[in-house]
């Protein structure tokens, strides 16, 4: 029964998140009938500000202290393991509703496009990102990665083994195509109001954050094999060598860490 129970919990926890990500797709992109980014009443700028800076500080804070190692032995000791993941889903999944709940629109446009055909394109462009974060999900591991395959396993009473290095499609191209297509899919609009752009600043921002405390775990679990990934692929954008950074990048992360 406890592990049906971590079933019934991972699924529910993969529909909050499907119909959350939908949802911020039309947040970001304006659909009508949904709260948007630009939508509702405008009031004190400075308020609106201070307000929705906080809300994408806790979904920053809420996302890189529950990805690091070390939380993750603690939070172990406290639910179990293989319902790990899918508490990260749920909690990154509430930071979100609650972003889209509270958020405070800033209407004044920063750019405006009027041409049909530009706007076509950077709607395409937008279209294309979120395409490509889904896409790139499924090419590693879509269900490992939102927790199902863990509380599948366990519901089987079979061990989840975590998935060897893989670098198939888009990930010999760039490393990180989930984290390009959230770019392309907020920076790309014909309609760039204060709110919106402080919206793609502040994630685009924690994006080469988490970036970096990504790839120090990954050097840490695959070591050589993910160093050498490193310097033949770029970073984010295709064909460029970007992927050059420090060494002290390189450095295992301490104990305390």
């Amino acid at each position: 029964m406890s592990r049906f129970a971590g079933l019934v919990f991972g699924v529910v926890v993969y529909a909050f998140f499907l119909a959350t990500f939908l949802y911020t797709i039309g947040f970001v992109a304006g659909v009508p009938g949904l709260k948007t980014i630009d939508g509702g009443v405008a009031g004190d700028p400075w308020l609106a500000l201070g307000i929705d800076a906080v809300l994408l500080g806790l979904f920053a804070v809420q996302h890189s202290v529950m990805a690091r190692r070390g939380f993750k032995r603690w939070w172990t000791r406290i639910v179990p393991a293989p319902l790990e993941r899918s508490s990260f889903v749920l909690a990154a999944s509430l930071a979100v509703a609650l972003l889209i709940w509270q958020w405070r629109p800033l209407p004044d446009m920063v750019w405006a496009v009027d041409g049909r055909a530009t706007a076509t394109l950077l709607i395409g462009l937008s279209g294309l990102g979120w395409a490509m974060v889904l896409i790139a999900t499924f090419l590693i591991n879509h269900f490992e990665l939102f927790g199902l395959q863990q509380v599948f396993e366990n519901w089987r009473g079979r061990r989840f083994e975590p998935p060897a290095f893989r670098t198939p499609a888009l990930y010999r191209l760039v490393r990180h195509p989930i984290y390009l297509g959230f770019i392309l899919a907020f920076w790309a609009t014909p309609r760039m109001s204060q709110g919106h752009l402080l919206f793609a600043l502040a994630t685009t921002g924690y994006i080469f954050i988490g970036i970096f405390f990504e790839e120090r775990d990954l050097i840490v679990r695959f070591g050589d094999e993910y160093r050498g990934y490193r310097r033949r692929v770029p970073m984010l954008l295709p064909w460029l060598r970007l992927g050059q950074v420090a060494r002290a990048e390189d450095r295992p992360p301490s104990p305390a860490e």
